[in-house]
């Protein structure tokens, strides 16, 4: 960058007073010669001596006194050729006089002009200079400045509120990824930590049986199968964060049918009602979301309890709803489940508390709305709308008859 760099600031007043000093010379240009077009010469008082010198001239005859007729003639010439010459040295000298009055009053205003535009261009600039502030303190890892920039609702105001959400959105982010990277690490130490245990106590048997080792082997591999589990969820997770899914039609009853048939819940009785479903979106995902979200029904549900999920299809969206009886949920309690590493005091098992985390980046990922309730009585109620894709975008008409039918198991 050049060390004679100006800033936007000066640029600004620069602007400011040459706009200004251009207008004013037009407008001093326009004023001179509309003045020295409108006066004449002949507009121009004659002089008051004039006057004397005419009746001297005309009192040349005076008591009878013979007067010379060309005299006379060269008097009145001489006379009239003065007065011209007279006002029109008047004239070019009142001119030359507006003209350098104007632009000595023009050079004092552009400069006053300048001085105002550097202290607009100041005060205009003044949270652009607080923007770049919070943005080099953002970049140095303080994401807790915020501009709270008041005034009226202007371009810059709309910057600043602009910015002001961009910061809550990355300080929320930065925090849940901290947050996200403790609770794996804590989830991922655990079964880590039982394999190492397992494996020192039976090393540390001298001449341990085959028993003992089988023992081992078994709880080694249930804690790997685990750990596996985990490592799975946290790639589901960012894969919908990347964006990179698929897009192709999807019948949500099918998905939803092959779950319920591979999901073992004894005592619990399931039900698929509703239509076919059809949306666009991967079928992965897509299984993966209706998956999760029987197992969390199943998983968190009274014995003999219900599982139900329902496609619920309009003219232009469609909604997979999915209820399960279960302990009561506090209301205030609900937002707390879509986040990862999530599970409330009442509810047990060996969930990793990423199951409705999962099912709200999928359904973000495909730019589907979630709505999760917990009615009075107990249980969730978790509804996620499609948005209803073109005729040309249908999905395959195999298994149509099937579709709308009731599937129920216990």
């Amino acid at each position: 960058m050049s060390r004679f760099a100006l800033t936007a600031r000066v640029r600004l007043a620069l602007l400011f007073s040459g706009l200004f000093a251009v207008a004013g010379f037009v407008l001093v240009g326009l004023t001179y010669l509309l003045v020295a077009s409108n006066v004449k010469a002949t507009d121009i008082s004659t002089p008051a001596d004039s006057q004397r010198f005419l009746k001297t001239c005309a009192g040349l005859g005076a008591n009878g006194a013979p007067v010379d007729p060309t005299l006379k003639m060269k008097c009145g010439s001489l006379l009239s050729h003065s007065t011209a010459a007279a006002a029109a040295a008047q004239r070019a000298e009142m001119l030359q006089t507006l003209a350098v009055d104007a632009l000595l009053v023009l050079a004092v205003l552009t400069v006053a002009a300048g001085f105002a535009g550097w202290v607009i261009a100041g005060r205009i600039l003044r949270p652009v200079r607080r923007i770049t502030e919070a943005a080099r303190a953002a970049g140095e890892g303080d994401l807790t400045a915020r501009l709270a920039l008041g005034g009226p609702r202007d371009e810059i105001r709309e910057l600043a509120d602009t910015f002001d959400t961009m910061l809550d959105k990355l300080e929320a982010a930065f925090t849940a990824q901290r947050r996200f990277i403790a609770n794996a690490s804590h989830e991922l130490r655990t079964p880590l930590t039982v394999i190492r245990t397992r494996v020192d106590v039976a090393l540390a048997k001298h001449g341990a049986s085959t028993a003992d080792l089988e023992r081992m082997g078994r709880d080694v591999r249930a804690e790997t199968e685990r750990a596996g589990d985990l490592v799975e969820a946290l790639l589901t997770l960012s894969r919908t964060d990347a964006a990179s899914h698929r897009q192709e039609p999807v019948r949500l009853a099918d998905l939803a049918r092959r779950v319920l048939e591979r999901t073992d819940a004894p005592g619990i009785r399931s039900s698929l009602t509703g239509g076919p479903g059809d949306v666009i979106g991967d079928p992965d995902l897509l299984e993966r979301l209706i998956g999760n979200l029987i197992d969390n029904a199943v998983r968190y549900n009274v014995p003999g309890g219900v599982v139900e999920v329902a496609i619920e299809e309009d003219h232009d969206r469609v909604d997979l709803r999915v209820r399960n009886t279960g302990p009561v949920i506090p209301p205030e309690e609900v937002a707390r489940l879509l986040e990862p590493f999530t599970r409330l005091n009442d509810r047990t098992g060996d969930g990793f508390g990423l199951g409705l985390s999962i099912v709200a980046a999928i359904a973000r990922a495909h730019d589907a709305t979630l709505h999760v309730l917990a009615p009075p009585f107990g249980g969730l109620d978790v509804v996620v709308g499609f948005e209803r894709p073109g005729d040309g975008a249908a999905a395959s008409d195999a298994g149509e008859a099937e579709a709308g039918k009731s599937l129920e198991r216990v």
